[in-house]
């Protein structure tokens, strides 16, 4: 049996098994949010209504059959691309319509972007304008959502094709080494994005003010100054233009971090919880979270350049997924592709490990917060985030354990009592 043959086999073997447990899990899921909808759980009575706890098991179920379809047709367009042979037939065409060389290559990674992301639209459209729609949370109309695709798909380029450009010259110009000359190009990319994304491409698609009210602003500059925590300014989004989810984050690098309020959570929680939920998310820097996921991505990353330096010199994995390599072109754009979409199918088992790992820092960013501020008002806000966010209280506890970042609120509150 050729190598191939065993790895078209591996591949065919993954996918199956992947979609097998992924169906597997969101029925658990569904069922068990049903079994559990009739009824408030017994340590939120108090504090969920039944019609809160009912749209959020609604929302929940659909969210999940609707990703069932999803699934289906992901699975459906990645054997087209592969195994039947989509992608090996995009990239004929442009060999015979441009030939070889880099303008190819980055015309072959930008047509499988475009493809794909025109064959995936519908399930945009339906998720954002029919079923974010129906439980109240889509505020985007949709000149919005046009302005912003524009703007995502003209920023995509201008960022992703350098970058791309750079890490194909590298793979046909730095030896055999190129995989590490690649990886820390890489690694320079994203380092550089952190550090301009706050000031340069999120306004780009929101709007940010300054936080004007006096006794919040206070009590936050307060609490970063006991936690050690230096930002560049504290700021309200308009997430409220686009969702009512609400959430509040710190982003960006060094000097241009910056405390981000949705304006959808100032309008939820009073101050004392606001405080307690950023209280939450210093606790991530407070615990090196955001260094250790770093160091982590840092290593993963070589992991990754260092096995696609191997793979993008073996026949087998070119054919084994449906391409044909070239002869008198280079292959790395297809190298790249492939790969792009052969690691999520093998990668999809070892999901459970980094979700375990997700959970473990929010019960430590819990515990830091219940230190600084008021377990109280920490476990108020968490539930109001809950119940505004329709997230489910009854999750099906194998569902939670490969799937969720964040432990469910029965778990949250039960170490913050």
């Amino acid at each position: 049996m050729s190598y191939s043959l065993i790895f078209t086999l591996a591949f065919a073997a993954a996918l199956v098994a992947g979609l097998i447990v992924k169906f597997w899990l969101a029925s658990r899921q569904v069922r068990h949010v049903a079994q559990h909808r009739g009824a408030v759980p017994a340590a939120f009575t108090q504090t969920i209504t039944l019609a809160a706890h009912q749209k959020a098991a609604d929302y929940t179920i659909a969210k999940a059959r609707f990703g069932l379809v999803e699934m289906a047709w992901s699975a459906t367009l990645l054997l087209g691309w592969t195994l039947l042979g989509g992608l090996d037939l995009l990239n004929k065409l442009l060999l015979a319509w441009i030939g070889g060389g880099m303008a190819q290559q980055l015309a072959l990674l930008a047509a499988f972007a475009a493809i794909g992301g025109l064959l995936e639209l519908p399930f945009t459209l339906w998720q954002t304008f029919r079923l974010e729609e129906r439980f109240g949370f889509n505020k985007m109309t949709w000149k919005l959502w046009l302005v912003d695709t524009l703007k995502s798909t003209l920023l995509g380029a201008v960022i992703g094709l350098p970058i791309a450009a750079l890490i194909l010259w590298l793979m046909g110009a730095a030896g055999q080494l190129w995989w590490l000359w690649a990886w820390g190009a890489w690694m320079g990319f994203n380092l550089l994005l952190m550090l301009i994304y706050p000031t340069f491409i999120a306004p780009l698609f929101n709007k940010f003010k300054p936080l004007d009210d006096p006794t919040l602003k206070e009590r936050v500059t307060a609490l970063m100054k006991r936690c050690g925590f230096a930002a560049k300014g504290l700021f309200v989004m308009d997430g409220s233009t686009r969702s009512a989810h609400a959430n509040a984050y710190f982003t960006g690098f060094g000097a241009s971090k910056r405390v981000v309020f949705y304006d959808t959570l100032l309008r939820q929680l009073n101050a004392g919880e606001v405080e307690a939920v950023l209280a939450h998310e210093l606790g991530h820097f407070k615990h090196r979270h955001i260094v250790k996921r770093l160091v982590a991505m840092f290593a993963l990353s070589l992991a990754g350049f260092a096995l696609l330096g191997w793979v993008s010199t073996q026949v087998w994995f070119y054919t084994g997924l449906g391409v044909q390599p070239n002869m008198t072109a280079p292959n790395s754009a297809l190298a790249l592709l492939l790969f792009m979409v052969a690691v999520p199918v093998f990668g999809f088992f070892v999901a459970p490990l980094p979700a375990r790992l997700s959970r473990k820092h929010e019960f430590e960013a819990d515990a830091y917060a219940v230190a600084q501020t008021s377990g109280a008002d920490l476990s108020a806000a968490l539930l109001k985030l809950y119940q505004d966010n329709a997230s489910t209280l009854t999750p099906d506890p194998v569902f939670v354990k490969f799937y969720y970042s964040h432990p469910p609120a029965s778990e949250r509150l039960a170490r913050m009592t």
